[in-house]
């Protein structure tokens, strides 16, 4: 099979690490949702995700004055909401009112949980050495949130371009990890 060069400005497409995630800030009593799909685990204990958001985007600001957000993971039910808010921008619309999301107080922060995502993730800023250069945040998860009912969800990933994947099946190989 002869293979042939991919455009570099693709790239990302092809390695997009995991779910499409709705985070959430707050800053001066009023909440905003961002749909992200450029993150990834950095440390098991304590939990270290990096997440890259660009310094144009309302959330960026919100995030790195208040240092704390919420990382929310819907399944593929909210895959209309998610593309939604990706493409409006929150310094115009309140996104919650806007895509019928329900708020919900978190514990350790003061932006909110998105109650319909089936995982929710607390998290502080606890590294911002690159945020001015790469617009990267390394977040520590200090509070993680899962609804136990939800058995096998199925998450989105997003492909570029307005193309997503689903998860599908799961299977088990065998592993030496604990």
């Amino acid at each position: 099979m002869a293979k042939r060069t991919f455009p570099l400005s693709r790239v990302y497409r092809l390695l997009e690490p995991g779910p499409v995630v709705l985070v959430t800030t707050a800053s001066k009593g009023r909440a905003n949702v961002m749909t992200l799909s450029w993150h990834t685990m950095m440390e098991f204990e304590p939990p270290l995700v990096v997440c890259v958001i660009s310094n144009r985007n309302y959330t960026f600001n919100i995030l790195k004055a208040t240092k704390e957000c919420v990382i929310n993971i819907p399944t593929v039910e909210l895959a209309k909401q998610v593309v939604g808010c990706g493409n409006t921008s929150g310094r115009s619309v309140d996104k919650f009112e806007t895509f019928r999301l329900t708020p919900a107080l978190a514990s350790r922060v003061a932006a909110p949980l998105i109650d319909e995502c089936y995982v929710n993730l607390e998290c502080r800023v606890v590294d911002a050495k690159l945020v001015n250069k790469y617009n990267l945040f390394i977040l520590e998860v200090l509070k993680a949130w899962i609804d136990p009912s939800r058995k096998q969800p199925r998450t989105i990933h997003h492909l570029g371009m307005g193309a997503f994947m689903v998860s599908g099946r799961t299977i088990k190989l065998p592993s030496k990890m604990k």
